[in-house]
């Protein structure tokens, strides 16, 4: 993590635990191209590093991110971000492994709320808001945000502010079942559960994330045969021994991530 970036902090706020800080204060953390390509580096090193258990992803106090880059974005045309597959490499996060914990304060509108929404787990500060006001810039989400927060929202909910652009408080959000949960001191809490995911064994972790995920598009039974099957698969890992035997020691299990 000792990469130097521009547009983004990286710390281990312990040996376990990567944080990244997105850090373009004056631009609200506007989400513009080279930052995405550092967010996807960073994160794509956090997720490779066999030390690291969790991700968290922040922003600021104001903002967690504001929005895409409208600067960026004003003056292309079709042809070019047709071509170029404009806002594609977003989608780089969604092959991380590793459980990513967005610990959001303030403004997440337009591509911060997707990016919110790519993550795991939101965990979200009481001034935290949500909104895809993209329908104000007369377009639609290009990051995601349609369809992922059907998933998280339902139809009309995510229908509503899709074609409203009205933003949504941090209780609304909650209430909604968009967030885990709304807690005060939300960098410290994300960091604490990241710190937690990591004490676990990171192969079950992993398949944890892996099994939940596939519940967006498999069938019911599809999805009860590929967690059974993931579950089997876990029986040949020593984590598994060592967890099951831990347990009936009465001892804290030492998983080697093996």
């Amino acid at each position: 993590m000792s990469t130097q970036y521009e547009h983004i902090l990286t710390s281990r706020p312990n040996p376990s635990v990567a944080l990244i800080t997105l850090n373009r204060p004056k631009a609200l953390n506007a989400l513009s191209t080279p930052l995405f390509l550092e967010l996807n580096k960073a994160l794509a090193d956090a997720d490779a590093d066999q030390a690291i258990g969790a991700i968290v992803l922040t922003g600021s106090e104001k903002a967690f991110a504001a929005g895409a880059d409208i600067k960026e974005m004003k003056d292309k045309e079709f042809s070019d971000v047709y071509k170029n597959n404009f806002l594609a490499n977003w989608g780089e996060m969604s092959r991380l492994r590793k459980p990513v914990i967005a610990a959001v304060s303030g403004y997440a509108l337009g591509g911060g709320c997707e990016l919110a929404l790519m993550c795991d787990i939101i965990l979200a500060s009481p001034t935290a808001k949500f909104g895809q006001p993209e329908i104000n810039l007369g377009v639609i989400p290009g990051g995601g945000g349609s369809q992922r927060l059907v998933h998280a929202i339902g139809k009309s909910r995510a229908m509503e502010l899709v074609l409203t652009g009205r933003m949504i408080s941090a209780q609304e959000a909650d209430q909604w079942g968009m967030v885990s949960r709304v807690t005060d001191n939300v960098l410290e809490e994300a960091i604490k559960m990241a710190t937690d995911i990591s004490s676990k064994g990171q192969i079950a972790v992993q398949a944890g994330k892996e099994v939940v995920n596939a519940a967006y598009e498999l069938t019911l039974a599809e999805g009860l045969r590929f967690e059974r099957r993931t579950f089997h698969g876990l029986f040949a890992t020593k984590d598994q021994k060592e967890g099951m035997s831990a347990f009936a020691e009465k001892r804290k299990a030492e998983f080697t991530h093996s």
